[in-house]
């Protein structure tokens, strides 16, 4: 399982636009995983308030959620979305680091169900909420 992990991490740590938007693994376990993304001026999609662009958030929860169906113990290697739905609760507060957390609740031999939720530094008052279905690769 550790291997798994590693190479979860590995992966999100690869990935182009997981580098340019800044996200840094910090948790990774059997089907969960956190991913934080740091506030970054380049991100803002509102130049009057400094709010990050909702595409940024939808960037992490998406990559938050693969990366707990990829460290889900019955999947075999990587993950496809093939469905997400993401409702935004509020915005994000400028300058503060935004935390996607993401768990893989249920997975059969081809598709894994996935809740997530992103947090910014106030953590009793999502930004936003995610429920996903992604692939799952068949064991050999």
């Amino acid at each position: 399982m550790a291997d798994k992990i590693a190479f979860a991490r590995q992966f999100i740590q690869a990935l182009p636009h997981s580098v340019m938007l800044g996200m840094q693994p910090q948790e990774m376990g059997e089907g969960v995983a956190a991913i934080s993304m740091p506030y970054k001026a380049d991100l803002v999609g509102d130049p009057v308030t400094g709010v990050i662009h909702g595409g940024a958030v939808s960037a992490l929860m998406d990559t938050c959620c693969g990366a707990a169906v990829m460290s889900h113990p019955d999947n075999a290697g990587g993950t496809a979305t093939i469905d997400l739905r993401i409702d935004y609760m509020r915005a994000a507060t400028p300058g503060q680091t935004i935390t996607a957390r993401a768990t893989c609740y249920h997975i059969t031999r081809s598709v894994a169900f996935v809740r997530a939720v992103a947090l910014d530094e106030d953590e009793e008052n999502p930004v936003a909420t995610a429920t996903g279905a992604f692939t799952v690769e068949a064991r050999k």
